[in-house]
């Protein structure tokens, strides 16, 4: 079956994930989590691509990004993906393919999902047993939003700004929905949708994008019912 062509439409939020190949290891040292923000910092601004939130974890992360471009998300990820590979290769002292493919990436609705995608990223490290709290881990953007740190890599998106006047009133009320977390609904709809490329939103929001691109954003629904997937870690 002939994989899905990619939904461009630059402006909207996308939830993204890169996985390492056969599951394997994609960061070995903290060195290379820094290389890996570098490199995305350095090609976001390059190809006009604003990063919301991110968090890498031992053998994949994900980024939830809006391309400000047509596209600019496919020509950023392959730049950062091909200099990380040489960099990992270089410093392990391996050779060979070091991604599962092509990264994998939805469209998703802000007013409706962007805020449940970055508390969806934030819990990652929490959900694999890593740490207890969002907090504790260092490599996401979580740090960032509730005012621990400034992170260069992040570029809120506007309705973060929405969450209070005042800075303190933006971290206390972020801090607060990562804590309260997602629902199994949505967690469900976030996994399944960057699994599979479907567009993430109500039917009215995918109809109305539906006349700006050629190729199908939702599963046709007769025929034998649509198979689950697994939500991705």
């Amino acid at each position: 079956m002939a994989r899905l062509a990619r939904v461009s439409v630059p402006g909207h939020p996308y939830h993204v994930i890169q996985r390492g190949n056969n599951r394997q290891p994609i960061f070995g040292s903290d060195a290379d989590r820094e290389k890996m923000r570098s490199l995305l910092a350095e090609n976001a601004i390059q190809f006009d691509v604003a990063i919301h939130a991110y968090v890498l974890m031992d053998n994949h992360f994900h980024l939830l990004v809006s391309p400000q471009v047509q596209d600019a998300l496919p020509k950023m990820m392959q730049a950062v993906g091909r200099r990380y590979v040489r960099h990992f290769n270089d410093t392990h002292q391996r050779s060979g393919t070091l991604w599962e493919g092509r990264y994998k990436s939805a469209l998703v609705q802000s007013e409706r999902y962007l805020l449940a995608c970055m508390v969806y990223l934030d819990l990652n490290p929490v959900r694999a047993g890593i740490v207890g709290r969002a907090q504790d881990y260092p490599w996401s953007s979580h740090a960032h939003y509730v005012g621990l740190r400034n992170d260069r890599l992040v570029t809120p998106h506007a309705l973060v700004w929405e969450l209070g006047n005042t800075p303190f009133a933006r971290e206390s009320r972020y801090g607060e929905l990562v804590q309260a977390g997602i629902s199994q609904d949505q967690y469900q709809a976030l996994g399944q949708s960057v699994t599979s490329g479907w567009v993430l939103g109500d039917p009215r929001f995918v109809a109305g994008l539906q006349g700006r691109v050629q190729r199908r954003l939702t599963p046709s629904m007769p025929g034998r019912p649509v198979k689950k997937l697994p939500a991705p870690d």
